[in-house]
C-alpha cells in the first residue's frame, strides 16, 4: 500500500535498536532520532557514549541527559572543550536542542571568555560528578579531563556507586589519597587509570588503590605527581601482575622504581618513560624480564646510552614500536642492537638523539623488513645513504617523517621511491636538500600515496608536483613555504587528484586565482583550504573554488591583502558546510558576521 509506514509496523523494537547500535557516526543518529518518536525513544536507548564539555552549568546538562540516556557506558568530560547551552529562538532553537541529545555534543558560535570571577559556576562540581553515578548505573569508562573541581568527596560518591567501571581518566583534577582508596576499594574490576597531573596524589593512594584492585589493573598512566614516588611502584609491581601499559613522567622516580615493575610485571606491553634520574639499569631489568615489550618511548634521558638499549635488544624480541626522543647518549651501536634483536619492528621515531646517525639507520633498514613507518626528526648525521639502505630493505614502508635532516637529500628520497612501493605518507619539513628530483621519483612510482606534505622545502617546483598530480590520489596535500611552487604544479594536482580534500598552499607567493579556479573543477570533494600569505589570490579566485566544492567546512585567509570583505562574504555565503574562516577582523563586514555566527565555530581573530 502507497505511503504505508511498513519498518514501522513490521520490525519489532529489539530490531530497529539493533540497527541503531550498528550506527557508527554521530550524523546518523540524529537522523534516526528525527524520523518519529518512536525512533526518538529507541535512539536514546541505543546511546552508549556521551561526550560533554564542562562548561555551561555541567552539574545541570548532566542530569538532563542522565533522564534520556538511560544505557550510557561511557561519558567523557572535557573542560577544555567549549559548551554553550543555546538561546535562540523559534525554529533554529528546536535544531539546537536536538543536537544537544547528540553524541559528541558541539555547539556553534563565538566563545566569549568568561570573566575570571564567572568561571567557578560553569565547572564541573562533586555535585555533578555524584549526578553521573546515580544517573549512568551502567557506567564502565569515565574520563574527567582537567576537571580542576571536583575532589576525593565526588569521587568517593561515583566510586561507591559505579562498580563497573573499568576505565577512569582524571587528568588534571585535584583528587587526593582519599579518592583513590575508595576507587580501589569499590571497583574492583577497574584496568585502565590515568593520573596525569593529579598533584595532590600520594604514595599512601596509589599504594591503596594497588592493593585493593591490583589483580584487574592493566594500564597505569602517572605524570607530575611530586609525591608520587619509586614506593607506588612497587606496591604496583607487587600487586599488578596483569599490568599490560604503563606510562610514568615524573623526576622523583628512580631505578628501583623501575625494577620493581620489570619484576613484578611480566606481562608489560607498552613502557612509555620521562624519568630523568632513570639509568641504564633500569632497561637492563626491562630487557631482562619484560619479554612481552611491545612499545618502548623514552623520552628525555641525559643517563641512557647503549648499554641499555643492547639489553633491550638483546631480550624483548617482541618489540614492534620504538621512540626515542633528546637521548643524547644513545648513538649509532645501541641502535644497531636493537635493529639485529628486535627484528619485528614496525615503528621506529627518533627524535633529537644527535649521536645517532647514518651507520644506526642503515643497520634498520638491513634488518628490519616489516618497518611500516620510520621518523627522523632533527637528526643532522643521519645521512643518504641510511634511507638508500631502508629503501633496499624497508619494502612495506607506508610513512615517512623528515623534519631538519640537513643531510637528507634527493639521493635518499629517490631510494625510498624505488624501494617502498606501497608509501602512502610522506610528511618533508626544512630538509633544504630535498629538490624536485626526489619527489618526481615518488610520483612516478609511489602510486598509493594519498597524504603528502612538503614545508618549507624551497628547492621543490611545479615539477614535482605535477609528477604527483599524475601518479598519486592524493587526498592531503600541504606544499607550505615552497616558495617556487606556482599555479602549474597546483593545476597539475587540481587535475589529477579529484579526491583531495585538504590543501595548505600557505606563502606561496607565486600561486593566483587560476589555480583556486581548477581547484574548484577538479576537487570537489575539498574540505579544508590554507590560503594565508598567498598575496596574489583575489576574491575572484575565491568565488570560483567555492563554486564547486560545496562540501568546504574551513578556509584560512590571514594576511592575504587582495582579499576583501566581499570575499570574505562569499565564502561564507556559497559553503553550506562551512565551519571555521579565519581572516582578519576587519575584513568582516557586520552583515557577514551575523549571518555567520549561528553556524559558524570560529569566526575571525584580532592579528
Amino acid at each position: 500500500m502507497r505511503g504505508h509506514d511498513w519498518i514501522n509496523t513490521c520490525l519489532p523494537d529489539e530490531l530497529i535498536l539493533e540497527i541503531l547500535r550498528r550506527l557508527d557516526s554521530k550524523s546518523s543518529h540524529d537522523a534516526c532520532s528525527l524520523v518519529c518518536k518512536r525512533w526518538l525513544g529507541l535512539e536514546r536507548l541505543s546511546r552508549s557514549i556521551l561526550r560533554i564539555g564542562a562548561s555551561g552549568s555541567p552539574d545541570i546538562f548532566i542530569k538532563f541527559l542522565a533522564q534520556r540516556f538511560v544505557n550510557v557506558k561511557a561519558v567523557h568530560i572535557d573542560e577544555r572543550l567549549s559548551i554553550s547551552l543555546p538561546v535562540t529562538a523559534g525554529k533554529r532553537r528546536r535544531r539546537d536542542e536536538n543536537s544537544l541529545l547528540s553524541l559528541k555534543i558541539h555547539f556553534a558560535g563565538e566563545r566569549n571568555e568568561p570573566k575570571e570571577e564567572e568561571c567557578e559556576p560553569f565547572c564541573l562540581t562533586d555535585s555533578g560528578l555524584t549526578a553521573v553515578a546515580d544517573g549512568f548505573a551502567k557506567l564502565e569508562k569515565l574520563s574527567l579531563i582537567w576537571c580542576s573541581n571536583v575532589t576525593s568527596f565526588g569521587v568517593m560518591s561515583l566510586a561507591q556507586k559505579c562498580s563497573l567501571l573499568k576505565s577512569l581518566d582524571l587528568q588534571g583534577c585535584y583528587v587526593g589519597d582519599q579518592g583513590l582508596a575508595v576507587v580501589g576499594q569499590c571497583c574492583k574490576q577497574l584496568e585502565d587509570l590515568n593520573l596525569r597531573f593529579c598533584e595532590s596524589l600520594t604514595d599512601s593512594g596509589l599504594v591503596t588503590l594497588a592493593t585493593e584492585c591490583g589483580k584487574s589493573l592493566k594500564s597505569l598512566g602517572v605524570a607530575a605527581c611530586a609525591r608520587i614516588t619509586d614506593k607506588s611502584l612497587e606496591a604496583v609491581g607487587s600487586h599488578c601482575k596483569n599490568l599490560e601499559t604503563l606510562s610514568l613522567d615524573s623526576e622523583f622516580i628512580s631505578n628501583k622504581g623501575i625494577l620493581a615493575i620489570a619484576q613484578g610485571c611480566p606481562l608489560l606491553k607498552v613502557l612509555k618513560l620521562q624519568c630523568i634520574n632513570v639509568t641504564d639499569r633500569a632497561l637492563m631489568a626491562v630487557g631482562a624480564s619484560c619479554l612481552s615489550l611491545e612499545m618502548l618511548a623514552l623520552y628525555s634521558f641525559q643517563q641512557f646510552t647503549d648499554e641499555g638499549l643492547r639489553s633491550i635488544g638483546k631480550g624483548c624480541k617482541k618489540l614492534k614500536n620504538l621512540t626515542l626522543s633528546d637521548c643524547n647518549f644513545l648513538g649509532d651501536r645501541g641502535l644497531e642492537a636493537i635493529a639485529t634483536g628486535c627484528t619485528e619492528l614496525t615503528h621506529l621515531e627518533v627524535n633529537g638523539c644527535h649521536n645517532i646517525g647514518t651507520i644506526g639507520l642503515e643497520s634498520v633498514g638491513k634488518s628490519c623488513p616489516r618497518l611500516t613507518e620510520l621518523a627522523l626528526l632533527y637528526c643532522q648525521r643521519v645521512g643518504n645513504f641510511a634511507l638508500t639502505e631502508v629503501g633496499r630493505g624497508c619494502k612495506y614502508l607506508q610513512a615517512l617523517h623528515l623534519v631538519d635532516c640537513s643531510s637528507i637529500g634527493d639521493e635518499a628520497i629517490c631510494s625510498i621511491a624505488k624501494g617502498c612501493r606501497n608509501l602512502k605518507k610522506l610528511h618533508i619539513r626544512r630538509c633544504y636538500e630535498v629538490g624536485s628530483k626526489g619527489i618526481v621519483a615518488v610520483g612516478e612510482h609511489c602510486h598509493s600515496l594519498t597524504d603528502l606534505s612538503l614545508r618549507f622545502c624551497d628547492r621543490v617546483r611545479d615539477e614535482a608536483l605535477i609528477a604527483v598530480g599524475q601518479g598519486c590520489p592524493l587526498k592531503y596535500l600541504n606544499v607550505s613555504g615552497c616558495n617556487q611552487i606556482g599555479d602549474a604544479g597546483i593545476v597539475a594536482v587540481a587535475r589529477g587528484c579529484p579526491n583531495l580534500t585538504y590543501l595548505d598552499v600557505s606563502v606561496l607567493q607565486n600561486l593566483r586565482d587560476i589555480a583556486l579556479t581548477e581547484l574548484g573543477e577538479g576537487c570537489p570533494l575539498l574540505k579544508d583550504i590554507v590560503l594565508s600569505h598567498c598575496h596574489q589570490i583575489t576574491d575572484i579566485g575565491l568565488s570560483h573554488l567555492v563554486k564547486n566544492c560545496q562540501m568546504l567546512e574551513s578556509c584560512h585567509m590571514v594576511y592575504c591583502p587582495s582579499i576583501t570583505a566581499a570575499g570574505v562574504a562569499t565564502v561564507v555565503s556559497s559553503c553550506p558546510n562551512i565551519k571555521k574562516v579565519l581572516v582578519e577582523k576587519w575584513k568582516v563586514s557586520p552583515r557577514t558576521k551575523r549571518r555567520a555566527s549561528s553556524v559558524l565555530s570560529y569566526l575571525c581573530v584580532d592579528l
